[in-house]
């Protein structure tokens, strides 16, 4: 497996991902804005409403959690990027409500596949 493989697997695994947690957040009731949502050089996976509650929502996704749960990898610089992009996201269409940053941490392999939604998972600094 070359190197180009393993990148073209890893992106397959992430779309993957996104599309589960998708699926499980629209059966809890989310309405969906904006997918891949980018800005500059960043992005946010999914932008959803919850409510009245514009939620941010990073999707990590792994095939094992040997090397540590996938939400562990959201890290303070990724927070960051997100918070960024969300504040553009916000003011650019004026919204008047909440906003809150999720992640959905997705273990999937042939053995299982687990899904943890962590709502409020950070929050921008004051």
């Amino acid at each position: 497996m070359t190197l180009t493989d393993i990148w073209q697997h890893h992106d397959l695994l992430g779309k993957w991902g996104e599309d589960y947690a998708l699926q499980y957040l629209l059966k809890l009731g989310y309405t969906l804005k904006s997918t891949n949502y980018r800005f500059n050089r960043m992005e946010i996976d999914l932008i959803m409403i919850d409510q009245n509650t514009l939620v941010m929502i990073e999707v990590k996704t792994r095939q094992s959690a040997t090397l540590g749960e996938p939400w562990k990898a959201v890290n303070f610089g990724k927070q960051r990027q997100i918070i960024r992009v969300a504040n553009y996201y916000t003011k650019a269409i004026q919204w008047p409500h909440e906003v809150r940053f999720d992640i959905v941490s997705i273990v999937h392999n042939q053995e299982s596949t687990e899904l943890v939604h962590i709502k409020e998972a950070f929050s921008p600094l004051p």
